[in-house]
């Protein structure tokens, strides 16, 4: 439950920081992160830290920005292989934030260092391999989706394949945590929308992290769908509907038409000019003894 519980509460700190909300609630959040016992693999699984590093940089609160601070010394004490460049990435910004006159150039340089230590740290929260054959061969199935090329010029911004197909492929273990039908059913659904090719837009949405690995493994096909496919299902259930309620509601009672599911000769049909002026018109039949619905020209 350890994960899960810091999943929901670095789902909720991205969301206090987007919005610029209260800090209490910040605060309190940070303090049960505290409490629970985070392993490295709750760290690397949930991806904790780089929120509370966020909400760190952002909260103008002390007390929120000290719980931050000591939650990430505590943290990084797991990798020991990084925590001397996160001190002195720490004393850097200490020291510019107490700088008394920064210049304009000054504070374009921090950006864009605080900017570089994001995208460095995002790379270094890769999701360690599993010793599952399934879950291996759906993470190289995800990244291979992600490979499809893309007709676009500026990719600087775009995450690593292979390490964006993993997170993908975890947060949908996280979901069933196994590996049934369900879960390579997601698996597949995911996979053949990402690697559509008149579907670019969705896979650059995700390499670029305007879709979030969490938001892809949950989205339903709809969501997923190309603007050409989200258009040509509205234009499908806007003539079912017509051709439901033109069927039952109006028409002329006959008994020249017999239906073929009922064998029956009790319709109601009526005419419509759904084609071209010189065409002929469209005859939408409704069986009133079983329902059947037809058309024929």
């Amino acid at each position: 439950m350890t994960s899960s519980d810091v999943f929901k509460i670095g789902k909720r700190l991205e969301q206090i920081i987007s919005k610029n909300e209260n800090a209490d609630e910040a605060l309190d959040l940070l303090k049960r992160l505290k409490e629970l016992p985070i392993t490295l693999e709750v760290l690397q699984k949930t991806r904790v830290g780089m929120s509370v590093n966020a909400l760190r940089k952002k909260s103008s609160n002390e007390e929120v920005n000290g719980i931050a601070k000591s939650l990430i010394k505590a943290w990084k004490k797991l990798l020991p292989d990084q925590n001397k460049s996160v001190v002195k990435e720490e004393k850097a910004g200490d020291s510019n934030r107490n700088s008394p006159m920064p210049s304009e150039d000054s504070n374009s340089s921090v950006h864009d260092t605080e900017s570089n230590s994001d995208v460095s740290q995002r790379g270094k929260m890769s999701v360690p391999k599993t010793n599952d054959t399934v879950r291996e061969k759906c993470r190289s199935m995800i990244a291979a989706a992600l490979r499809v090329p893309i007709d676009i010029e500026d990719k600087s911004g775009f995450q690593d394949p292979d390490e964006l197909g993993a997170i993908i492929e975890d947060c949908i273990y996280t979901k069933f945590t196994n590996t049934d039908q369900k879960y390579k059913n997601k698996v597949r659904s995911r996979v053949c929308n990402l690697k559509d090719s008149k579907n670019p837009e969705l896979r650059r949405r995700v390499l670029c992290g305007e879709i979030k690995p969490e938001e892809i493994a949950n989205m339903t096909p709809e969501e997923m769908a190309s603007n050409e496919m989200k258009d040509l299902r509205k234009e499908y259930t806007k003539e079912s509907i017509r051709d439901h309620q033109m069927a039952k509601t109006s028409g002329t009672t006959t008994d020249l038409l017999k239906c073929g599911k009922c064998q029956k000769r009790n319709c109601t049909y009526n005419q419509v000019q759904t084609r071209s002026a010189d065409e002929p018109m469209t005859t939408f039949v409704f069986c009133n003894e079983c329902g059947n619905r037809w058309k024929f020209c």
